[in-house]
């Protein structure tokens, strides 16, 4: 299951992991965010222990999303050694996801 991210716990989870982290900025209200929901689950289960996966409710957690200049949801980043490595905008297919993830693997 994704890791719930938030502003307290994010520089641990993410910034200092030394696994690459898919992060899924979202919101409940929001429902192409929840359309992706299920995807972001399923690349939890096929890459754990290998990759991150981490959920950030932006209405909670406005800092981090913030400072990556989240202004449309979903957006998903991935990080590896605390920098943004990929950003996608929008739903896209789980292959987008998985294929920014196996180049880092």
């Amino acid at each position: 299951m994704a890791l719930e991210i938030t502003d307290g716990n994010f520089e641990d989870l993410v910034l200092k992991s030394d696994k690459p982290v898919l992060v899924d900025f979202w919101a409940t209200w929001c429902g192409p965010c929840r359309m992706l929901g299920p995807v972001i689950e399923e690349i939890s289960k096929e890459y754990e222990g290998k990759v991150t996966v981490g959920k950030v409710d932006v209405d909670n957690n406005q800092d981090f999303a913030g400072k990556y200049g989240i202004r449309n949801i979903p957006t998903v980043l991935v990080f590896q050694n605390g920098e943004v490595v990929g950003r996608q905008v929008g739903v896209a297919p789980k292959k987008t996801y998985t294929d920014a993830l196996d180049s880092l693997l």
